[in-house]
């Protein structure tokens, strides 16, 4: 079997990955789950050392990851989680992935929708333009916010203080300027023909990335036969792949890749 590679998103560290790890080496695939550029090794030094993960771009986190996978044997698997999600089909749409799970993904180039509620949840990092060179960290409340909101508040801050490290900024600041820019970070190669299956996973109340952006980046692939398929959960948010049902959504994406022959 491939290996798996798990993307984490800003906010998360790498870690938070670590039940989908077990999961899928229990059903016999590989699985790594690599940190951003700059990462330190656990939460603790994370926060602890902010700096090193400030100022890494999209176009930085995609040759990261690129060039682990010129170390593997074979194509992997990809599955990313908000902007690990825009990260996975960046990879896919170069052919470096043999399949892709991007659960929540970040706005990518084309996409118009923007709720205002997403504008909410990444206000801490838009309300200074100085961040775009700066790691930002996320206050309990606005975790509860971005991530936490389909999910009782204990649980919240649960979440919050196990996972959660500086992120940074400039991804959002490319991201949010994408369609103004020809050659934006964000855009993904949708109209690949020869590309592996990509599912698009969407929490229904997600505040960060709402469906609705979700359901317009699947439309960014109309031009293209390979196969694009959507999954929506309809009472779930942003925390969907570190919360409690975590494993329902693990579960729907095992299901989707064995339907895919993988």
């Amino acid at each position: 079997m491939p290996t798996v590679i798990f993307i984490h998103g800003l906010w998360l560290h790498a870690t938070s990955w670590q039940p989908w790890q077990d999961y899928f080496t229990a059903e016999g695939y590989d699985t790594l789950a690599p940190g951003w550029p700059g990462d330190p090794g656990t939460v603790a030094e994370a926060r602890a050392n902010p700096e090193s993960i400030a100022d890494h771009g999209i176009d930085d986190v995609v040759a990261h990851y690129a060039a682990l996978i010129s170390t593997l044997n074979e194509k992997p698997i990809l599955i990313g989680h908000s902007f690990g999600g825009m990260i996975a089909q960046k990879l896919l749409g170069q052919d470096l992935a043999d399949a892709a799970v991007a659960i929540d993904a970040a706005q990518i180039k084309g996409v118009l929708p923007l709720p205002l509620s997403a504008l909410r949840a990444t206000l801490p990092v838009f309300k200074n333009p100085a961040n775009r060179h700066r790691a930002v960290s996320l206050t309990a409340e606005q975790f509860r916010f971005a991530f936490g909101n389909a999910v009782p508040e204990e649980e919240s801050q649960e979440l919050f203080d196990q996972w959660t490290i500086p992120a940074p900024g400039k991804p959002l600041f490319e991201a949010a300027a994408a369609n103004f820019d020809p050659h934006s970070p964000a855009k993904v190669d949708t109209a690949n023909e020869l590309r592996g299956p990509l599912l698009l996973i969407t929490g229904g109340k997600d505040h960060t990335v709402p469906e609705a952006v979700t359901r317009a980046t699947l439309k960014q692939y109309r031009h293209s036969e390979a196969v694009t398929d959507i999954l929506d959960f309809p009472d779930r948010g942003h925390s969907l792949t570190i919360d409690h049902g975590w494993r329902e959504v693990a579960g729907a994406s095992l299901s989707w890749l064995r339907s895919q022959g993988r």
